[in-house]
């Protein structure tokens, strides 16, 4: 089973609120950019929660995260999986990003959004506790998954449930 390395975090020195995926999967390692699979609902929800063109250019869908105050990364540095599903992703083998390196680096994160529950979990499991102190006074929400294989949800219902949270903590 391969290792795969994840991306490096998207963030700006304006970063008030992380969204954290689990790990890239299979088209996002192959075109180099987060939630590159056609049928992920990322750009679409973020493209009418902050009126950007979802088909717009990487770089400039980048641009506009980064100037509404969102930082982007996933919880594992690495791993070993086969395909993309979260659920392929061998347990022995996870290896954690360095949050603690991060938030000290963007101190204004004071909320972090979990794009779906395997993200939360790992999260909660492999990286809250050696965290300590850093986490106090940080919101932590689970939003609903955009990836294609959670379509239980529509996409108008995935953007309202991301609006209710997201909108808040840009204020």
């Amino acid at each position: 089973m391969p290792r795969i390395l994840g991306f490096p975090p998207v963030a700006g020195p304006n970063s008030r609120v992380m969204i954290l995926g689990s790990m890239p999967g299979a088209a996002s390692l192959a075109a180099g950019e987060y939630y590159a699979h056609p049928r992920n609902a990322f750009w679409p929800v973020l493209g009418r929660l902050l009126e950007m063109d979802p088909a717009a250019p990487y770089a400039d869908r980048i641009q506009v995260l980064l100037r509404e105050g969102l930082a982007v990364w996933d919880v594992l540095k690495s791993c070993k999986r086969e395909g993309s599903l979260d659920s392929s992703i061998q347990a022995g083998s996870l290896m954690v990003n360095d949050f603690s390196a991060f938030l000290r680096g963007y101190p204004l994160v004071r909320n972090i959004c979990f794009n779906g529950t395997t993200a939360e979990t790992l999260f909660r499991k492999r990286v809250a506790q050696g965290l300590g102190p850093m986490l106090e006074g940080v919101g932590l929400f689970r939003l609903p998954s955009t990836s294609p294989a959670h379509a239980s949800l529509s996409l108008a219902r995935k953007t309202e449930m991301w609006r209710g949270v997201l909108t808040p903590l840009l204020a």
